[in-house]
């Protein structure tokens, strides 16, 4: 498998948080689990239209775009795959797509239902770049084009509250968030589901488990009653439950399935070349 990570421009960054290409073969499970985490997703799979279930309705599309969730994505992984993925911030959604985080959540949609047949060229431009750093550098212009200075910004208290949770590895509880922004429990869940598509709570939740596959993946990998406790779940059958439900399977079953094709080495993108 192949794996290119690329540094998007400046003023991309506050929306885009990770950004790669991959190539990979044919997973002999059949399938990969997109897991929830504190990203959206913005994948344009060249190779053939990439297949998604289990966020809503199904989905088989060159470009498609994914919100925050609480499941985990389905994709068909029967063929092999060649395309660039980047991880997008909650306040991209209306920053690069003109929609609020709120109406992606929980769902993976055909980016051409969010931006109509510019997702279409954007997709048929990639397909004719002729170089990983070319791919980048069309795709950075892409949603470049899209940044406005009128796009709403995120509130404060509700950015606040989203770092908490995160930082915390989702140890803080929603009263301790609204206290601290000075927002009752019931504004801040209102307006946090509003930017992000997740209650206080779900991203808690994600952050927990975010947490636990960070040490999952480690080399050292400690004993999972371990990974319970320092991951702030009340024993090893609570992390064994959350997994399940987060990931659609056993940790077990992710090591043995998915954990090969999460463990590649990386190779890094070269300074991306002009469009």
């Amino acid at each position: 498998m192949l794996h290119l990570r690329h540094r998007v421009p400046a003023p991309l960054r506050p929306f885009v948080a990770e950004a790669h290409g991959y190539r990979a073969p044919a997973n002999p499970f059949g399938v990969h689990r997109g897991l929830p985490s504190r990203h959206l997703t913005l994948v344009v799979e060249l190779a053939a239209p990439l297949r998604v279930s289990g966020l809503g309705a199904d989905v088989a599309a060159h470009a498609v775009v994914g919100g925050l969730h609480t499941r985990p994505a389905l994709i068909d992984a029967t063929r092999a795959q060649d395309g660039v993925q980047y991880g997008l911030t909650p306040s991209a959604a209306a920053a690069l797509l003109g929609v609020p985080a709120a109406e992606l959540g929980g769902r993976a949609v055909d980016l051409a239902a969010v931006l109509g047949r510019t997702a279409d060229r954007l997709v048929d431009d990639l397909a004719t770049a002729t170089s990983w750093a070319q791919r980048f550098a069309r795709l950075d212009a892409a949603l470049l084009d899209r940044l406005s200075g009128t796009t709403p910004a995120v509130r404060p208290e509700v950015r606040e509250a989203w770092r908490m949770v995160l930082t915390s590895d989702g140890r803080r509880r929603t009263g301790e968030l609204a206290a601290h922004v000075g927002w009752s429990r019931r504004h801040l869940a209102a307006q946090f589901r509003l930017a992000t598509g997740l209650t206080p709570t779900q991203a808690a939740r994600i952050a927990r488990f975010e947490a636990a596959r960070r040490l999952l993946q480690d080399p050292l990998r400690p004993p999972l009653a371990d990974v319970a406790a320092r991951c702030g779940y009340a024993d090893q059958p609570h992390l064994a439950r959350e997994w399940r439900a987060l990931a659609g399977c056993s940790v077990g079953t992710w090591l043995r399935e998915e954990l090969p094709f999460v463990q590649d080495d990386e190779v890094f993108d070269p300074a991306p070349s002009p469009a």
